[in-house]
């Protein structure tokens, strides 16, 4: 049996179509919307898995580049490892969903989202996120939706549901949010530095638009919906309870009083481990059970510290700022570098400028086919005082980076002024919360120590909360034992005029609009402290490029031209790259990007390319170098790879009975260019030249 379910979503019909694809899983659902088609399925284990204490979910975004009549671009002409954009959309839904699922739940639960059509005009994304909600809600997988999302843009001031790729394009604003239609789940903004009223006028803009794909939902589970499955709690052995808590608590307060966080890291871990030798013996095989139970008292404690006495456990007031220093320039033969700490973070942002040929190419369902600023995101072990394998970036370095660059982009150049591809890579150095937007303040500090001339520099601060019944306290800059314990994760960066990038996580079934509206207005004060700091090590770009950055030169030609520059197989190119070391990248449209680190052979490749794209005109006088000897003439190099004749009768006042009597191979001959006939071949002449250059008649022949 098929159902389907119809809601017209700005000004497009949204099809839910479910009974009919991928029966076998728990739910399953194809989204359409327009011509994107996405089918989506949940599925779940049936027994929860043994030794874990956190919910197992797992989101899966596969890209099928068949979805836009394309095939993949590698070796092996199929998809591959997930793109960045894939990884990153998985990263989008799972935070959305992840917090209405039972927080007890061990059963491993996957979200599969293939996309098998789409249009650029119709988001993929949006069509996954509603899916996903809408097959877990059908299902009978424990999950405490629906849930909806929707794309909010804002063109010329007005705002746009689900806007095109026109649209987008004119749009000042990108704000994917997820809720429940009267509460917000997760919020993902990029924005050309707009105001903070802006962000909450947004969220109240989608709130009935969610509430509609609510009841779309709300719809199917009435009709379709299976019961839910049951699933087993630990129970709660009170007594094991009773004496974790009478062994600890006063011991762990104690603990998290230490404003340093190894120090404070160690006591708490000293106190674990005590009461776990203690009631090890009387409570056998329950080290887990009182390891949870020692989790929860700290969790109350720094909970209650706020709530009751409003002091964190670094001491600090909820809207305090950690200390924070900023320098610029401490790699000597990098283009850019800026060290970003604060408090116990700290991140060194290394930038470099490369050629316009050094762009990323793209192979997913995007519009975009490149890109010519990257920002990658580096957490190595050691930061958290670590010792583990080093695995290469995983999801959450990507997400981290993305979020950076997204922070970052609408401060850039553009191309025609700044015609570099530009690579940002952020070390982390010492983690204790907001290591992401550090790398934000780094990377702004760095951008300017290599003299790009970004608009203004950019600051970030991470928000979070704790809510308890009707208390709630939001938190400026948290470090990440409030995140952990918190109840929100909210990062915000922008310039002095406003936000260029959010994300809001919560660890709630939502939180309320005006709560989003004061974490940004305290987010703001506390940007703008941060801004403060960061401008005592640099104010603006640097008016130099650093001595190792390439030079790029950018010149114009004729597209007609570009195959000369080029030449068969390349050789002339080749051959212009071997003799001046420089760089050139061509476009299609006529545009050539010369780069070299050495000025002068930058401007020797220059005049090379001049010279071959230069027009042989007729009465310009050259001189040229002679290629052949006919007896009628000789074939003179009037430019490179541009030769005329010069007829016997042309190469001197006077008879001339043998070529060879005048001129030889290889000879440097002054010719003018005495015509360009209908095939375009160049004539030339000696004598017209030689009369020019002496200024007098011609010279009388003998007699």
């Amino acid at each position: 049996m098929v159902d389907l379910f119809e809601l017209n979503v700005a000004g497009r019909r949204l099809i839910l179509d479910t009974g009919r694809l991928a029966r076998q899983a728990n739910g399953a659902m194809l989204v359409s919307y327009g011509e994107t088609v996405v089918l989506v399925t949940a599925t779940v284990a049936p027994e929860p898995r043994e030794g874990v204490d956190f919910f197992p979910l797992t989101v899966d975004y596969e890209e099928r580049l068949y979805a836009a009549g394309r095939i993949p671009g590698s070796f092996f002409r199929r998809e591959g490892r997930p793109s960045e954009r894939a990884i990153l959309t998985s990263r989008l839904i799972d935070r959305a969903i992840r917090p209405l699922f039972p927080k007890s739940l061990r059963n491993d639960v996957q979200v599969v989202v293939t996309v098998l059509s789409v249009d650029l005009d119709n988001s993929p994304e949006f069509c996954g996120l509603v899916g996903a909600s809408a097959a877990l809600a059908v299902s009978d997988i424990p999950f405490d939706g629906p849930l909806a999302a929707v794309v909010v843009g804002r063109v010329d001031g007005e705002f746009v549901l689900n806007p095109t790729l026109a649209e987008t394009g004119r749009s000042d604003l990108h704000l994917v949010i997820a809720g429940t239609g009267d509460a917000v789940v997760m919020v993902e903004a990029g924005a050309a530095e707009v105001d903070e009223q802006v962000i909450v006028d947004a969220t109240a803009f989608a709130r009935p638009f969610l509430g509609e794909l609510v009841g779309l939902q709300q719809g199917a589970v009435a009709r379709l919906g299976k019961p839910k499955l049951a699933y087993v709690e630990a129970p709660l052995d009170r007594e094991l309870q009773k004496r974790v808590e009478g062994q600890s608590r006063a011991a762990i307060v104690s603990a998290l009083r230490d404003t340093d966080k190894l120090r404070r890291e160690e006591s708490v871990r000293r106190v674990f481990a005590e009461v776990v030798e203690r009631l090890e013996g009387e409570f056998p095989g329950c080290e887990r059970e009182i390891r949870s139970q020692l989790d929860s008292i700290m969790r109350d404690e720094v909970r209650r510290l706020l709530l009751t006495e409003g002091v964190r456990v670094d001491g600090r007031t909820p809207d305090e700022i950690r200390a924070i220093e900023s320098s610029v320039g401490m790699l000597p033969r990098v283009h850019g570098s800026g060290l970003f700490t604060r408090g116990q973070t700290q991140v060194l942002t290394v930038a470099t400028l490369g050629t316009i040929g050094d762009v990323q190419t793209l192979d997913n369902l995007s519009a975009e086919d490149s890109k010519r600023y990257m920002h990658h995101y580096n957490f190595p072990p050691y930061s958290v005082g670590e010792a583990r394998p080093l695995r290469g970036p995983g999801r959450r370095d990507i997400g981290h980076g993305a979020l950076a660059e997204r922070a970052l982009l609408p401060v850039l150049p553009g191309e025609s002024e700044f015609p570099y591809t530009i690579r940002l890579v952020s070390e982390v150095l010492e983690s204790n919360g907001s290591t992401s937007m550090a790398s934000v303040c780094g990377s702004s500090l760095a951008l300017m120590d290599a003299g790009v001339p970004i608009r203004g520099p950019v600051g970030g601060v991470a928000m979070g909360l704790i809510m308890q019944g009707d208390q709630v306290v939001v938190l400026s800059d948290i470090q990440g034992i409030e995140d952990a314990l918190g109840d929100m994760d909210f990062k915000v960066a922008g310039t002095r005029r406003g936000i260029t990038a959010l994300q809001l996580d919560v660890k709630t079934r939502g939180i309320a609009p005006e709560i989003l509206g004061q974490a940004l207005e305290q987010a703001r004060r506390g940007r703008l402290h941060i801004l403060d700091r960061m401008v005592e090590a640099i104010a603006e770009p640097r008016k130099h490029l650093s001595p190792w950055a390439p030079r790029i030169i950018t010149i114009q030609i004729d597209p007609e031209k570009i195959r000369e520059v080029i030449g068969p197989g390349g050789k002339v190119i080749n051959r212009i790259i071997a003799e001046t070391g420089a760089k050139i990248d061509i476009e299609d449209d006529g545009r050539i990007f010369i780069a070299s680190v050495d000025q002068d052979g930058g401007e020797r490749a220059v005049r090379m390319i001049q010279q071959l794209t230069r027009e042989v005109r007729p009465g310009e006088v050259y001189v040229g170098r002679v290629t052949r000897i006919m007896n009628f003439g000789a074939f003179v190099e009037v430019l490179p790879g541009k030769e005329g004749l010069v007829h016997i009768s042309e190469l001197a006042d006077q008879r001339v009975d043998r070529v060879e009597d005048v001129v030889q191979v290889g000879d440097q001959v002054l010719v003018k260019v005495s015509e360009i006939d209908r095939l375009g071949r160049i004539n030339l002449s000696r004598k017209a030249a030689l009369r020019e250059d002496r200024g007098s008649a011609p010279t009388p022949k003998p007699t």
